[in-house]
């Protein structure tokens, strides 16, 4: 099993709400995460847009490029003008050697919205919208592997479409195995079970959709605040400022168990710590460190 560990910048600055860690340097993130143990970043706002200037400044701490979230908009938008959107982006990704690019649904999202509860996001209604989005993606998906060598990791997601664990049945049920693959995000799926009120665990979901799997974000939880989120029907960002997320280690997923599904299944790929926290409430080393090793000891 070919396993490396990285991290997403998000444990130091937020994309979604700017001002948690906004003055935190892109040196400071590099450097600090190299020295944890961290192989690789996924990319955030603080990164060069160019992919000389990125793959330069990658080099200098000796980290690699992992992957890097797309905003797509097939759910609403057009197939043509998607391909054109996406060209910067992808091209990027190929420059840094990327295999994966994380494709993560914006169209109609209520993710960045901070006054919008969650039961408001959008839901495709019946099993033509279904088929119509993802014959969509699987062109899509497609059309990146084909011209950019990559291949499409659907990021389920808080407040987006595709959200419930039985969403993710019918994104695989609807999508073509060679064309879309799936990123698994613990978090969003233990989060997203509970607000859909679905009796399903992130392990089941690992078990279920394992061949499909290129990608896996590692984000743990607090159960009582995502329960308070849901009582009280915070927004996603709401339910991050009041610390739903945290890292592997510090939550109540037990990540001993879905690193086993891993290792049967042959995963070779990154394991990506992620936690959408406040930085001045977690303070960004001891918590990046806390997940890097709970994923090092299990590996």
């Amino acid at each position: 099993m070919t396993i490396r560990i990285g991290i997403n910048p998000i444990s130091w600055c937020n994309d979604d709400l700017p001002s948690l860690g906004g003055d935190t340097t892109l040196d400071t993130i590099l450097s600090e995460g190299a020295q944890i143990g961290f192989e690789g970043f996924e990319l955030g706002n603080k990164f060069p847009k160019d992919a000389s200037e990125l793959k330069a400044v990658l080099a200098k701490y000796k980290v690699a490029c992992v992957s890097g979230w797309y905003s797509g908009n097939l759910a609403q938008g057009d197939l043509a003008d998607e391909f054109v959107a996406c060209i910067a982006h992808m091209s990027k990704l190929q420059t840094q050697g990327c295999k994966v690019v994380v494709y993560g649904e914006v169209a109609g999202s209520v993710q960045g919205q901070i006054d919008t509860p969650l039961f408001k996001r959008p839901r495709f209604l019946n099993g033509q919208e279904w088929a119509r989005y993802g014959e969509k993606l699987n062109q899509f998906g497609a059309h990146i592997k084909s011209q950019y060598g990559l291949t499409l990791a659907y990021h389920h997601h808080m407040g987006a479409y595709v959200e419930a664990p039985s969403e993710i049945d019918l994104l695989m049920q609807h999508t073509d195995k060679n064309s879309i693959s799936l990123l698994f995000d613990s978090g969003h799926c233990y989060f997203g079970a509970a607000a859909n009120k679905e009796a399903v665990r992130p392990l089941d979901v690992l078990k279920k959709h394992s061949a499909r799997v290129v990608h896996v974000h590692c984000k743990d939880v607090r159960a009582d605040v995502v329960a308070a989120s849901l009582n009280q029907q915070w927004s996603f960002l709401q339910s991050v400022l009041q610390g739903a997320f945290t890292v592997p280690g510090d939550g109540a997923i037990d990540f001993a168990l879905l690193i086993g599904v891993l290792r049967e299944k042959s995963y070779a790929g990154w394991l990506v710590v992620e936690a959408e926290q406040d930085p001045a409430l977690a303070p960004p080393v001891e918590y990046a460190t806390k997940g890097y090793q709970t994923l090092r000891a299990l590996i």
